[in-house]
C-alpha cells in the first residue's frame, strides 16, 4: 500500500511505515504534478496544513484508506465526509501538548515582566528600569478554555505558581484535580485575570472571542491564544486593547495568518502615505513614523502590550518526533493490509 507525504514530518514516521510494508513517497518527488492528480494512486496521505481535503478532492481519492494529520487541528479536512466513505482520519493531538504548555507560560511571563521590551532596549544600549517594572503571576486567577491535552498541561505547569486555575470545557465534565478547578463560563467571567484559549477551529468557535465575549468579563483581562487564529476577531481584540478591557495579549496565531505571514501584504498590512503596499521593511519603517495604520494587525505588531510568535507554540524538536511516533502507532492500529 502506498502513502503520499504532502508535508514534511520527522523521518521516524516514514521509517515506521516502511517497516509496516508501506511504500512511502513524497509530493516533492513529483514536481510536475499536483497532489490532486496523485491522490487516486495512494492508500494513505500524511498532511500538516499545506492542503485542504474537501469533498471534491476526496471524491478523487478512490483508494484512500487513511488521512494522517501531523498535529491537532482537523479543520482542513472534511472529516465527516471522509469517514462516511471509509477513510480513517487520525491525528496526534497530544504530540505537542508539552511544547504548547511551555510556550503559554513563556509568553505570559514575558508579557508580565516586559522581557520582550527590556531585551530589545538593553541590546540597544538603554537601561530603563522603572518603565519596565513588571506584574507578578502570583495571586492571579488563570482561566483555561478548552481542557483537553494541552489545557491540562498548562494547568500542570501552573501548579508551581500561587495561582487559581479555572477550567471550562463545553464538551468535557468531571476533570477537576489538584491542578485545575472545573468551572462554569459564568464563574470564569466573574473571576479570571488571564484567559488562555485551547480550542479547535469549528463553526462554533469561529470568532468566538469578540466584543460580546470580552464584555462578559468583570475584570480587565489578559488574553493568550495558542490555538487557532480565527477563534479571535482581530478587529474586536484591537478595539478592546485600545479601551483597556484587554490589558495585554499573547498570540501565537493570528486571524490573518494564512500559509505565510507575508501574505498580509495583499491585505495592505503596511501601507505608506501614498497608499503603496510594502512588506519586509514595513515594521521597521512604521516604527520610524513613515507609515500609517491601515490593518488591525498593525496595532498588534506595534503594541508593547502584545507578544507575538509565528505559530510555533507546538514547534519543538521533541514534539516533532513525538507527533510522528503517535501517528505511526495509530496507523499500525488500523491494521491495514493490501
Amino acid at each position: 500500500m502506498k502513502v503520499l507525504f504532502i508535508d514534511r514530518t520527522h523521518p521516524v514516521l516514514k521509517e515506521e511505515l516502511v517497516s509496516m510494508n508501506f511504500i512511502c513517497e513524497d509530493l516533492t518527488d513529483f514536481p510536475d504534478k499536483s497532489f490532486e492528480e496523485l491522490l487516486p494512486d495512494y492508500h494513505g496521505v500524511v498532511i500538516r496544513s499545506k492542503v485542504t481535503l474537501d469533498k471534491p478532492i476526496l471524491d478523487k481519492a478512490r483508494n484512500l484508506k487513511f488521512i494522517a494529520r501531523a498535529g491537532a487541528g482537523m479543520e482542513s479536512i472534511d472529516v465527516e465526509y471522509a469517514e462516511s466513505h471509509g477513510i480513517a482520519c487520525i491525528r496526534a493531538a497530544e504530540g505537542n501538548k508539552d511544547s504548547v504548555a511551555d510556550h503559554v507560560l513563556g509568553m505570559i511571563l514575558s508579557l508580565f515582566k516586559k522581557l520582550h521590551i527590556a531585551d530589545s532596549e538593553v541590546k540597544r544600549g538603554l537601561w530603563h528600569r522603572e518603565s519596565n517594572r513588571g506584574v507578578e503571576l502570583t495571586g492571579k486567577t488563570f482561566g483555561i478554555i478548552g481542557c483537553g491535552f494541552t489545557g491540562g498541561e498548562v494547568a500542570k505547569r501552573l501548579s508551581g505558581f500561587d495561582v487559581t486555575v479555572l477550567g471550562y470545557d463545553k464538551y468535557k465534565k468531571g476533570f477537576s484535580d489538584k491542578n485545575i478547578i472545573e468551572s462554569t463560563m459564568e464563574r470564569m467571567c466573574e473571576e479570571a485575570d488571564i484567559v488562555s484559549l485551547h480550542l479547535p477551529l469549528t463553526d462554533e468557535t469561529h470568532f468566538m472571542v469578540n466584543d460580546e465575549f470580552f464584555s462578559r468579563f468583570k475584570k480587565n483581562i489578559y488574553l493568550i491564544n495558542t490555538s487557532r487564529g480565527k477563534v479571535v476577531s482581530t478587529e474586536d481584540l484591537v478595539a478592546n486593547l485600545k479601551s483597556g478591557k484587554v490589558l495585554g495579549a499573547c498570540l501565537d496565531v493570528l486571524e490573518y495568518e494564512s500559509a505565510s505571514f507575508e501574505r498580509l501584504k495583499g491585505l495592505g498590512m503596511w501601507t505608506n502615505n501614498r497608499g503603496r503596499d510594502i512588506n519586509k521593511l514595513g515594521a521597521w519603517l512604521m516604527k520610524k513614523g513613515v507609515w500609517k495604520y491601515r490593518h488591525p494587525v498593525q496595532y498588534l505588531v506595534k503594541s508593547e502590550n502584545v507578544v507575538l510568535s509565528p505559530h510555533i507554540a507546538g514547534w519543538s524538536f521533541e514534539s516533532y518526533k513525538k507527533i510522528s511516533m503517535i501517528l505511526a502507532d495509530r496507523i499500525r492500529e488500523l491494521n491495514l493490509h493490501p
